[in-house]
Parts: structure tokens; sequence; C-alpha cells
């Protein structure tokens, strides 16, 4: 049986690459395990849970090669604290952890907390150690889901006002909602991974720190360069 046509004849890719980033005490560690299905980012030392420097780890899920990277934290209670440079720059290399790119950005956003000015200026002051062009890519995550119940996470939305709005606007009104600690349940996730899909189809390729590229276009530079290297082994000869 011949295969789903996607994205002008192609299948979805079998390999997704995600970056998750976000606010400190977020669950952004224990939202990639959660999606990896397996305890890999260390949330279980009591003493500084705290994310230092990126992560990565692989999985198969759904019959599909998912590749995960976990970045640090920001503040952004205590303005007195600022984001180090050593962290600004392990979140800068997060999405170089999965070349060519990831295909999609989680940033995840804790149902629990409230979205003021405050807390936007620090995401899009992050936000910006990227190109513009990361908004395109970005899903906005809610952790602990079980906060609202069986409320729906839109009133939450309205509730928070303009800001959280502008933000989600900016990701192109891209969210979902999931509990990583208590929920047992697939189905989050599964949707989470449609709504990734999605992404990849709207914007044709991944994300990479020089803009987005499509496999095509990645596998067109590798021949250029490769063509480029022959010429000058034989002008050598």
């Amino acid at each position: 049986m011949a295969a789903k046509t996607w994205l002008g004849g192609k299948v979805p890719p079998n390999h997704l690459r995600i970056v998750v980033i976000g606010a400190s005490c977020a669950g952004k560690s224990s939202t990639g395990n959660t999606i990896l299905g397996k305890n890999v980012f260390n949330v279980n030392n009591k003493v500084d849970r705290r994310t230092t420097h990126s992560e990565i780890s692989h999985g198969v899920v759904e019959g599909r090669r998912l590749t995960v990277v976990d970045s640090p934290g920001w503040f952004y209670i205590n303005t007195l604290q600022e984001t180090s440079e050593m962290d600004k720059l392990e979140i800068e290399n997060s999405v170089n952890l999965c070349p060519p790119g990831p295909h999609a950005v989680l940033l995840v956003i804790d149902l629990t907390i409230n979205i003021d000015k405050s807390y936007l200026r620090s995401v899009q002051e992050h936000m910006s150690l990227f190109r513009e062009e990361i908004w395109k890519h970005t899903l906005v995550l809610f952790t602990y889901g079980d906060w609202i119940n069986d409320v729906p996470v839109e009133n939450y939305i309205v509730r928070e006002g303009k800001e959280l709005q502008e933000l989600l606007e900016k990701c192109g009104n891209r969210y979902h909602v999931i509990n990583p600690y208590h929920s047992q349940d697939p189905v989050p996730i599964k949707d989470m991974f449609q709504k990734i899909l999605d992404i990849v189809k709207q914007n044709r390729g991944c994300f990479t720190k020089y803009g987005s590229i499509s496999e095509k276009q990645r596998r067109r530079g590798h021949d250029q360069v490769t063509e480029w290297l022959n010429n000058r082994v034989r002008e050598s000869e």
C-alpha cells in the first residue's frame, strides 16, 4: 500500500527533534521525561533540581524516533537574579544539539503562575537569543494541567489577560496542556505530536541557528560542499 502523501508527496519525518525551553521550575525536565516515556532528565535531586546545562536524550515513541533537548531555565520572579551568561549560552546552544535543528520548540509555562508584563518581558528577552523565526516553530506547552482540573485552558488564557494572549499570538496561537508529574494518559502526548507535525508541515522544515531549512535544502548544501571539496582535490593532483 502506498505511503500517505504529506508535504508534496513525502511522508511525515520519522525522526522528530524537539527542544524544551522555559523558566526555572516550569517542569521542562519532567516534560522531556514524559515525552520520551522514561526518566532521563534529572528531576529527583532534591538538593538541586535545576538544569544547569543543555542535555540531549533519544527514544522511540509510537514508532517514531525522538530527540529531546532539555535546557537551563531562566529566573523571572526575582529580577535581581538575572540569567548568567553561561546559562544564556547553554540556552542558545540547545538548538545546535540536534542538527540540523529542532522541528519544534516547546515553550513550557507553568499554569499555576500569573503571566504579567514582567514574565512576558523575560520570555521575550530569552527568546531573542534565537532568530525571530523561532516563533514559527514554537508551541506553548502548559504544564501542571491538573491545577485547572476540568476547566478549559481557554478560560485560563482569557483570565490571564492580554500579556499571555500576545505571547500566544507570536506562536501562531499554538498551545497544548499536559501534566508531566501525574498524568499517565498517553492521549495528551499523541495530540502534542500531531501539533508538532502540523508545525513541520507549515514550515516545511526545521529551525536552525541561521534560519529554517528544509531537508532538501540541507542535502543540496551538503552536495555543494562535497562538490567543492572534490574540485579542490582534483586541482591539487
